[in-house]
């Protein structure tokens, strides 16, 4: 392709150039080491970072990514173009357009008892919830630059989110343990007489999947870019040769509450399949340049989530729905769900089918384009670990992803004859977390750090249309400046709470799920999420105001709500409706406050050192040819300092020329009165005003 992908498969090549022209000590190896946001190694020198620097220039030698969690900064990633918003739909088709879903599928018929019609309704809306929720995260990779579970640490702040990584973790590894067993399943099946056995499949896939990983994105997005091609020809076929197999008549099994139970318990593995993906989606466009739009990405990603997913599920719907009326199929599944597919491309009594070669071969195909599944979770597998703490960090992304590939092949050479336990099991159950997670970062995004997310206006050329406009990106790796993350984790575990209450899994129902029918409904994403949401505004307005979350942007700053008002206002606000209400009417921006000499500024005021006067960044002020007719000039802004609980004024009269983003620098006077304690930078403090994206 001549024009660069949305992912952009030479953009870390790219970034390697541009360090390469920098000095040694600034060059990617040493800045994934975690170097501070000053560019100085905060790793004390050792033989282990001596080691881990040499083995990454080995990486880097021979074009294998050496990145891990450090944030990709705009000037590392590559123009956008048109055609490159094709490469999400490419993406996530060739990671669903694969046997895991086909097989989950089959649960529908055989697990709950689900007529076609029924379960083909269920996988399409769970299907949809889940997509729009990964579609959602998906967004904040170009926004950021930021790795998923870093932006995790916006919400759940440093250490309440290292939980979240470790359920990840286990999520991530536990997929890829599934996507092995399938395929050790099917190569199996095919094979003479089974005489392969499904240990020399797992093995052959896990092999494979490592490698592709190993060499980072680059090679991660050009596989992906064409693997789906092989599974659409492959998975369109056995629709042709087995669909006049398909139950399309018979009823759900069970009284009409056991039905809207098993009906509720599949529309929840359908969702939680879906959404799982949400705790890795921006890992993949960090690459991808700040000007991506994110209502585009959203899009292209929901539509090919949405197709991937339903297809292969109604594929393994229908074939499992043959069982009862094909002795073929019922022998094939009496052996495993990978065998069932092989059986839908080979069958000899039907008048569609190829001859037994061919029909194995498409069946090949399909086994192997379980990689392109694999892939992914095992790459950030290795990003996660990383995630987990600085000490992780001196240890390449590579090492860590072969230590994933490990765990899960052992995992699977150990749960190989369990797959349908793992899927209604694992999968259900670890999607709680995810869709909890999701809504407390929907809620902070939307109802704490802008109005509605779609500010306009303020100068943050990173950003497009205001989203994700209101969170500092370049704290990533700075835990006093993050949130507490108290109001956070408090909400989740309420969430976890409903979750369990409302379960419904082999092993345990929970005491509302067994309410309805024999074998109850698990409600426990839906439960988890709503008791999640609940809770967690009014939890994060107690923290902002007792603790003071250093990276929000003010929403108490520039207002016609005073912080007195709101104070007036604390027991209404306690019910989300309120602050649902109130929080369009409140907004600003956060960063260090610092002091100058004023003297003539860029609007053409003359000030003094006793006039309440403000520089803004140039990404603020973003002044023109003649800065003096900026329209932002002479206007005032309000000032809230959180650790004092004192609000002031200022005049816009100039450009910071050294201020961050979001940084303000005032006359001494003011400085004085707003900090009387201050050192001459003081953290977090709040501010905003009606011509400055307020």
């Amino acid at each position: 392709m001549s024009e660069p992908s949305v992912v952009l498969e030479d953009a870390e090549k790219a970034s390697r150039d541009l360090h390469h022209q920098r000095t040694e000590a600034r060059s990617p190896i040493d800045s994934d080491l975690d170097l501070g946001p000053h560019g100085r190694d905060s790793i004390p020198a050792s033989k282990l970072a001596t080691y881990t620097r040499d083995f990454e220039r080995t990486l880097i030698k021979y074009n294998i990514e050496a990145r891990g969690v450090r944030r990709v900064l705009p000037h590392e990633r590559q123009n956008l173009t048109r055609r490159s918003y094709l490469q999400p739909f490419f993406l996530w088709s060739s990671i669903n357009l694969a046997a895991q879903n086909v097989t989950l599928g089959m649960l529908a018929p055989t697990i709950y008892l689900l007529s076609f019609h029924d379960a083909s309704i269920c996988a399409f809306f769970g299907s949809a919830i889940g997509a729009a929720g990964v579609s959602y995260i998906a967004t904040f990779g170009p926004i950021s630059g930021n790795r998923t579970l870093i932006f995790a640490r916006y919400t759940f702040g440093w250490y309440p989110s290292k939980l979240l990584v470790i359920l990840n973790l286990i999520l991530l590894l536990g997929y890829s343990l599934i996507d092995l067993v399938i395929a050790g399943q099917i190569l199996s099946a095919v094979s003479s007489n089974g005489s392969m056995s499904i240990v020399v499949g797992i093995i052959v896939v896990a092999i494979i999947g490592w490698l592709i990983t190993t060499f980072g994105i680059s090679v991660f997005h050009t596989y992906q870019r064409y693997a789906f091609i092989p599974q659409l020809i492959a998975y369109s076929i056995l629709y042709g040769v087995s669909s006049h197999n398909f139950d399309l008549s018979s009823p759900s099994q069970g009284d009409p509450r056991t039905v809207i139970g098993n009906r509720i318990s599949f529309l929840s593995l359908t969702l939680a399949a879906a959404i799982t993906y949400g705790g890795a989606a921006a890992d993949y466009f960090v690459y991808c340049p700040p000007s991506t739009i994110p209502v585009a990405l959203f899009t292209i990603s929901l539509i090919s989530l949405l197709c991937s997913f339903t297809f292969t599920y109604c594929i393994g719907i229908g074939l499992a729905s043959g069982i009862a009326s094909v002795p073929a199929y019922n022998t094939a599944y009496e052996t495993s769900q990978g065998a069932l597919i092989v059986a839908g491309f080979t069958d000899a009594t039907s008048p569609r089918a190829f001859n037994t070669a061919f029909g194995k071969f498409l069946a090949v195909v399909t086994a192997l384009g379980l990689i392109a599944n694999l892939v992914p979770p095992t790459y950030s597998s290795g990003i996660d670990f990383q995630v987990l703490g600085k000490n992780f960090q001196k240890i390449p992304r590579v090492i860590w992803n072969s230590v994933g590939v490990v765990i899960y092949t052992a995992c699977a050479l150990a749960g190989q004859g369990h797959l349908a336990e793992i899927f209604t099991n694992f999968l259900a159950l670890m999607g709680y977390w995810v869709i909890i997670w999701m809504g407390i970062t929907l809620e902070e995004q939307f109802f704490f750090r802008s109005r509605f997310g779609f500010q306009v206006g303020i100068g943050n050329k990173e950003c497009r249309r205001g989203w994700g406009q209101t969170y500092d990106w370049d704290l990533w790796d700075q835990p006093e400046k993050l949130p507490h993350g108290i109001a956070a984790l408090i909400a989740f575990l309420t969430g976890w709470a409903g979750a369990i209450l409302c379960m419904a899994q082999k092993w345990y129902i929970g005491p509302i799920a067994l309410l309805v029918g024999e074998s109850g409904a698990d409600m426990g994403n839906f439960v988890g999420l709503s008791w999640a949401v609940l809770v967690y505004p009014p939890l994060r307005w107690l923290e902002i105001k007792k603790f003071d979350s250093s990276d929000i942007l003010g929403i108490f700053s520039k207002t016609s709500l005073s912080p007195s008002r709101l104070g007036k206002m604390r027991t209404s606000i306690l019910s989300p409706l309120a602050l649902l209400l109130l929080t369009p009417l409140t907004h600003g921006y956060t960063g260090d406050l610092t002091y100058y000499d004023p003297g003539l500024g860029s609007c053409g005021i003359q000030s003094g050192p006793n006039d309440h006067i403000v520089a803004l960044s140039r990404e603020i002020m973003q002044n023109g040819a003649n800065p003096n007719a900026n329209p932002k000039c002479g206007s005032m802004i309000g000032i809230w300092n959180p650790h004092t609980k004192t609000k002031h004024e200022a005049k816009i009269v100039d450009t910071c020329v050294g201020c961050k983003t979001f940084d303000i620098d005032v006359s001494p006077a003011l400085f004085k009165q707003i900090a009387p304690n201050g050192d001459g930078r003081v953290h977090g403090i709040n501010w905003g005003g009606n011509k400055v994206g307020g």
